[in-house]
């Protein structure tokens, strides 16, 4: 069954680069090998996984487009760091003041 996966992974791969549809393989979990795909509105993250099944998940946006004032909900909702920058350090190019 991992060989059929194998190859199933391999098709899928070539049928992206014959659509030149850019990706990247990722491992972020023990049991999966993840191809990541940046689409415009959407990033689609296809796992192989060891048993054979495949899982997808895609991430759609609203094409809202938002200021760096946004960058203050970033960091303070998913920041656990000390040392982390403050909002107002951060500049509208996403650089960091010093």
């Amino acid at each position: 069954m991992k060989n059929s996966l194998f190859s199933k992974m391999l098709s899928f791969l070539r049928k992206l680069e014959v659509a030149k549809i850019a990706y990247e393989l990722r491992h972020s979990r023990d049991d999966a090998i993840m191809v990541r795909i940046n689409v415009p509105g959407e990033r689609w993250e296809v796992e192989f996984l060891e048993d054979g099944e495949i899982e997808i998940e895609r991430f759609s946006s609203s094409g809202e487009i938002h200021d760096h004032q946004v960058l203050k909900e970033l960091f303070a909702k998913y920041s656990d760091e000390e040392g982390m920058p403050s909002a107002e350090e951060i500049t509208h190019e996403g650089s960091v003041r010093k």
